[in-house]
């Protein structure tokens, strides 16, 4: 995934002691599933920090920053926005343009996930809203669906840099044990 031009991922919106746990995800999710990283509003402060830690923790290269304002980076945006929505284009109908458009063109890609009520000049930045189903579900669940369709399971095969520490596959059980193979 070093080839591919860069995939940010834009938490728009984030509203405190109701979406810590799903702003933190979605920071996992854009780290696990191959995003080079993730921008949250700055009163997401707390889910900032536990990201940044997975990362320390579990391997990188990802970077997680804040920002006070999301709208400045949507307009400044040098490459294509893809804003996840369940109102948007159904992905099986528009992920080949936008593969085409970021491996071919080798254009960056922002990809943006809603929190409250997305305002409507969001769709209309956008190069492509898409719908990961047209049916209320979770954002993370959109995200997660579509990176790995971005990448096609690419993302599945990535080896983790900077690690201190690896999950071991198994069967059953659970298994995590120093980077390094040292126990």
């Amino acid at each position: 995934m070093e080839t591919d031009p860069e995939v940010a991922v834009l938490r728009l919106g984030h509203r405190p002691g109701r979406d810590e746990r799903m702003t933190t995800h979605v920071g996992l999710t854009a780290r696990a599933l191959g995003a080079d990283r993730v921008t949250f509003p700055d009163n997401a402060g707390q889910s900032k920090e536990t990201v940044a830690d997975i990362t320390d923790r579990f391997g990188g290269p990802f970077d997680v920053e804040l920002t006070d304002s999301p709208k400045a980076i949507l307009r400044g945006w040098d490459g294509h926005i893809v804003h996840l929505t369940m109102y948007g284009e159904r992905i099986q109908d528009v992920e080949a343009e936008i593969r085409t458009a970021h491996g071919d063109d080798g254009e960056p890609i922002l990809v943006v996930v809603g929190s409250e009520k997305v305002p409507f000049d969001v769709y209309e930045e956008a190069d492509w809203n898409v719908g990961v189903t047209n049916q209320p579900h979770s954002e993370v669940a959109g995200l997660a669906v579509f990176l790995d369709r971005l990448f096609e399971g690419r993302e599945l095969e990535r080896e983790w840099e900077d690690a201190d520490r690896r999950v071991v596959p198994m069967e059953t059980g659970k298994r995590v044990e120093p980077a390094d193979g040292e126990q």
